[in-house]
């Protein structure tokens, strides 16, 4: 047991322990207990001293050893890591000095400064963000009534201010020894969760486990962040499924960064260490608008707003059987080819991005050719559909990019709701109200079509390529359908067939079919691209739209 002895009055004064982790290495200050029935020191400048002593306590937290056994998972700890999330010396906290008030199993005897969160706000590139993050080594983070409030508190302060939310999320789940009130605590944060959503940007970054309960609240948030090898979030662990279905799975295996982000859909950024995952944190915010009022930030660039992209030519084949990657196209558009993707691993066949066009963020929503054909199926219908969703609320515009052969067929994508799926993408779209810009590059057929924004369910402006297919199926398709007996009777069908084919094609799906009849605005050079989106993007910026009057949609589900 260690003790540091501040020499700040001549009074005697009562030892206040430190209360590390279970009640492990405390270390005594001799300095005044608050509450306590000491005499205090007689002075101002013993106060402050008393609270400078008290203040170093709660900074230096359970001490040495506990540290060390976080860096041992490879872990940071909950200070350094808001000290790589915001801009160095921005941090205001608040609630440092709380201290739980519980008094059952030993906890009586076991009250440490901050109660395992540490709450406040400071800045990303200038811009205000409130944040809160949990200490494992208080508690194994576990969340208990005070721990709570103290969440709480900075939750509704972000709201009030509209500000982005970003939790630190390293944390145990609901702290046993304080019972039903821990498990109150986690309904004030998701019912917190719910009014903040699509009023403020909220980011779930997952440094630790996140177990039970406690999972429902990043899955609540706008965006989640995790740490491979040492992030896992599950509803019930491997010792549970062990026990009720016999099957055996690690940790990781069950819900680590990689089962998230490739499978489940609940992880949208996966990285290797804390520091790329907070640096990319800091990415993502720059993109966001502080709320629901605002506009997302511009940036000033110096790619030039016409520059043409002669790379197009080449880098999208005509024949539409052929695959490209959607990714090269959207990089040689958009400002200085940088942009960010939003659940790069799960269902790859759709790309969302965020990105910026002379400066201004918008949403990409594209067919990615290189998987699966980009077809839309039940995953890339829900991704893109939340995607859609978020950028509305945010005040972000939509360019879709199409190249897209229609919905994937299977007994699996039926039994498994593709229709109500699908349906979610096309209820984003036509419900929201930024400015929308849809461009087909080659083929654009079916449903899929009409649910990728196009000018049927509203889009404000709709563009092609020379390279486009606009229709209901593909000429093959069509044509086995529509001349069927013709082709059968033929004496040579495969050459009566071929001649169908490129019949319908001629007479249906020529690039200018869809222009001659008002269904898309133009067909221009795939090099201007660039600059068609960004003047059609400035006219459409003081767009102003209105929805019907209601409590709200019943989407589907």
């Amino acid at each position: 047991m260690r003790f540091v002895t501040l020499r700040v009055t001549a009074r005697p004064a009562v030892p206040v322990p430190t209360h590390g982790n279970h009640g492990k290495g405390d270390a005594m200050a001799t300095v005044t207990e608050p509450g306590a029935p000491a005499v205090l020191p007689a002075d101002a400048r013993g106060r402050t001293a008393e609270l400078a002593a008290i203040r170093a306590l709660a900074l230096d937290g359970p001490g040495e050893k506990a540290t060390k056994a976080q860096r041992a998972r490879g872990k940071l700890t909950a200070r350094e890591r808001i000290a790589l999330l915001l801009d160095e010396g921005s941090f205001c906290e608040a609630g440092q000095l709380r201290r739980h008030r519980a008094s059952g199993f030993g906890l009586a005897d076991n009250r440490p400064y901050t109660d395992g969160v540490i709450t406040g706000w400071g800045t990303v590139e200038g811009r205000t963000v409130f944040v809160y993050a949990h200490d494992f080594r208080i508690f194994g983070g576990a969340l208990g009534e005070t721990h709570a409030a103290k969440i709480h508190k900075i939750m509704d302060m972000a709201l009030a201010a509209g500000a982005p939310l970003i939790s630190l999320n390293d944390g145990a789940g609901a702290r046993i020894q304080e019972g039903v009130s821990a498990l109150a605590g986690y309904g004030g944060i998701f019912q917190r969760n719910t009014r903040a959503s699509g009023v403020i940007p909220q980011i779930s970054v997952m440094l630790g486990p996140c177990a039970g309960g406690a999972a429902y609240s990043p899955a609540l948030t706008d965006f989640v962040f995790m740490v491979r090898e040492t992030s896992q979030m599950f509803i019930t662990g491997p010792d549970v499924v062990r026990a009720v279905t016999g099957e055996e799975i690690t940790h990781n295996g069950l819900g680590g960064a990689d089962v998230h982000a490739e499978t489940s859909g609940v992880c949208h950024f996966a990285y290797d260490d804390e520091a790329t995952c907070l640096a990319e944190v800091r990415y993502l915010v720059s993109m966001l608008p502080s709320n629901n009022r605002t506009p997302p930030p511009a940036a000033p660039t110096a790619d030039p707003a016409s520059r043409r992209c002669e790379a197009l030519y080449d880098l999208v084949p005509a024949d539409g059987s052929r695959p490209y990657d959607m990714r090269a196209v959207i990089g040689e558009l958009v400002d200085d080819g940088d942009f960010l993707e939003v659940h790069e691993a799960w269902a790859p066949n759709v790309i969302c991005a965020l990105a910026r066009l002379d400066g201004q963020v918008v949403g990409i929503v594209a067919s990615q050719p290189k998987v699966l054909a980009g077809v839309l199926d039940i995953a890339a219908s829900e991704k893109a559909a939340r995607f859609v969703a978020l950028c509305d609320a945010f005040n972000i515009a939509l360019v879709t990019l199409l190249d897209v052969p229609g919905f994937l067929p299977g007994v699996d994508q039926e039994h498994g709701g593709i229709i109500r799926h699908g349906a979610k993408l096309l209820y984003a779209y036509c419900n929201a109200t930024v400015p929308r810009i849809s461009l087909v590059l080659r083929k654009a057929y079916g449903g899929a079509y009409i649910v990728m924004d196009s000018q049927s369910i509203g889009a404000d402006l709709t563009y092609a390529w020379p390279t486009n297919e606009i229709a209901v199926m593909g000429a093959e398709g069509a044509a086995n359908v529509i001349f069927r007996r013709q082709i059968a009777a033929a004496d040579d069908p495969g050459a009566m067939r071929a001649a169908l084919v490129e019949e319908y094609r001629q007479e249906l799906m020529h690039p200018y079919y869809a222009a001659e009849r008002g269904l898309i605005d133009d067909v221009i050079d795939p090099a201007a691209t660039r600059g068609v989106l960004i003047a059609s993007l400035a006219m459409l910026r003081t767009k102003h739209a209105d929805l019907p009057s209601r409590k709200h949609g019943n989407p589907p589900q």
